[in-house]
């Protein structure tokens, strides 16, 4: 009897990314992406979709592929707010993610300790503490509200400015400062004047940090910012000037990233209700929850990565200077790394996910971020069991080609 092997999947037809319904949802098509060639040259975003598992693990390996973006991020400002780019390309050129070893290795060691387990557990309690004063500020029984700007939002932005040792009086224009950062950086500022505000914001933000850690300085406290000066490596391993530029790029990462993982988490949950209620039985499973939805619908879509020099993946030739997507939405769902791969499960074991990358460059505050959506996650599950999605129909998610979150979750509590 004569066998043969299975015809290959069908080219999909090319999607543009950021089109309506691929921001609404990308899975369908990024499976198939995956499904026909884990590594294809797409000639609409002038990239390379890297889609399966092994292959994203192999870039993330790979020396020859490049973190550094800087280049391209300021390719796309337009060209009449060139003039206020300078400064603010500078400090971005000095932020860990968009680095590449050894310099990644040297800026990332001066804030190894202050992002380990041990200490990331002291903020355990004060997370506790601050979820319950949200949620009995805004989670009130009857309510009708917006869960993402009720809780998602100002929760980590609580905890991080705590973190990092922000007064509370200047709260409101730190966090402008970081929204702005966010539209420069995940690709939302469309309009010269938004790019304007945007590079403005970012100087802002790094001036303001600069002269709190020549606050710490003088008066230490109990933050990220006073323990990394303790520990003396602040103009030895690295300059003060990188270390500030460091600050903006955490202050601008832990927010929004943490945000949309609460807001997708309970988005899974509330539409799960077989998950929802495994959960409310057991609370300690809100972890898994938190960890499936960095799987299967986590705040990160991809990152951008160009190609140091040619090399080989997966039998293509990637050229020196060629953009690359590792998108880690397709790599999450492979089949052949997660049996089920489309099926939520806050019990699942086994294959560690890409929601948080991988290796030099796996996320530092991925700690934090678990610390303070889980204690979100679970207290919202179990300490509110009256709550519902008001508009359980298709959820708005914002357009971005990066990032994974939501416009708003009308909730009744």
């Amino acid at each position: 009897m004569t066998t043969h092997a299975p015809a290959p999947a069908p080219a999909p037809t090319e999607r543009y990314l950021l089109s309506a319904d691929m921001i609404a949802d990308p899975y369908g098509h990024l499976d198939a992406l995956r499904d026909h060639a884990p590594v294809h040259w797409s000639p609409l975003h002038h990239a390379w979709l890297v889609t399966g598992y092994d292959q994203v693990m192999r870039c993330l390996r790979d020396p020859a592929v490049s973190a550094d973006r800087v280049r391209p991020l300021m390719d796309a400002v337009p060209q009449g707010a060139r003039e206020d780019a300078e400064r603010a390309f500078g400090i971005l050129s000095r932020w860990m993610v968009f680095n590449d070893p050894p310099r990644h290795r040297r800026l990332r060691q001066v804030f190894q300790e202050a992002f380990s387990a041990r200490a990331v557990a002291r903020y355990r309690a004060f997370t506790e503490k601050a979820t319950r004063a949200v949620l009995a500020r805004k989670a009130t029984p009857g309510r009708t509200g917006d869960l993402l700007a009720d809780v998602a939002k100002p929760l980590p932005a609580l905890v991080f400015a705590r973190w990092l040792g922000i007064p509370p009086t200047d709260g409101p224009s730190f966090w402008y400062w970081n929204t702005r950062v966010a539209d420069l950086v995940l690709g939302t500022a469309q309009e010269e004047s938004e790019y304007r505000a945007s590079l403005q914001a970012l100087v802002s933000l790094d001036d303001y940090l600069g002269a709190l850690v020549a606050r710490r300085r003088a008066e230490p406290g109990d933050d990220l910012i006073s323990q990394v000066l303790r520990e003396g490596r602040v103009g030895d391993s690295v300059t003060e000037e990188e270390f500030v530029g460091m600050l903006t790029q955490m202050a601008f990462a832990g927010g929004e990233t943490t945000s949309n993982l609460i807001a997708n988490t309970v988005l899974a949950l509330h539409t799960r209700p077989d998950q929802l209620a495994a959960v409310r039985a057991e609370p300690e499973l809100a972890q898994g929850a938190v960890e499936e939805t960095l799987r299967l619908d986590g705040p990160s879509k991809m990152s951008i990565r160009t190609a140091a020099r040619d090399l080989d993946l997966d039998g293509r030739t990637l050229r020196a200077g060629d953009r690359i997507f590792l998108v880690t939405a397709a790599a999450n769902r492979d089949p052949a790394r997660f049996p089920d791969p489309g099926r939520f499960d806050v019990r699942r074991s086994g294959a560690t996910h890409l929601g948080f990358g991988f290796g030099a460059h796996f996320c530092i505050g991925a700690a934090l971020a678990r610390l303070v959506a889980v204690a979100a996650v679970r207290t919202l599950v179990c300490d509110h069991p009256g709550l519902t999605l008001a508009d359980p129909g298709r959820p708005a998610w914002q357009p971005s080609l990066l990032n994974r979150g939501l416009t708003a979750l009308p909730v009744h509590y």
